[in-house]
């Protein structure tokens, strides 16, 4: 009788939260795809931080899109160094969302409560390696 070892398995919260940057990447770069138009379809940002340049926003959004993408295929793929740009990417997500909040409220608090669970499962997960087998 031979008894299997589940130890190697990735965590459901760290599946989780790779899941969730994969999902704003994707929100991100429609919104820059948005931002580049000179649209403001999405929120109306002229009188934000970087002003009338919604193409900023644009190139903000992308970088942010980039960040999540590299940290979540870093994650899935059990590297560690996934998890710390998780973490500096939800912060990252969290400060733009208190920039935003008053022109996108409800695209702001959502991105905060994404970007909360990231931290959360990241954080509840942080004793898992990948084995090399």
């Amino acid at each position: 009788m031979s008894t299997t070892s589940y130890d190697d398995r990735r965590p459901a919260w760290l599946t989780l939260a790779a899941i969730f940057m994969f999902a704003v990447c994707f929100v991100r770069i429609m919104t820059a795809i948005n931002y580049f138009q000179g649209g403001d379809q999405i929120s109306d940002l002229t009188n934000s931080m970087f002003g009338n340049n919604l193409w900023v926003w644009g190139v903000w959004d992308l970088f942010l899109a980039a960040f999540g993408l590299g940290a979540g295929i870093s994650l899935l793929s059990g590297g560690g160094f996934g998890r710390l740009l998780g973490y500096i990417w939800a912060v990252w997500v969290i400060v733009q969302s208190f920039l935003i909040i008053r022109w996108a409220p409800w695209f702001s608090v959502s991105m905060m409560a994404l970007a909360s669970l990231v931290i959360y499962g990241l954080g509840t997960t942080s004793g898992w390696r990948r084995e090399d087998i």
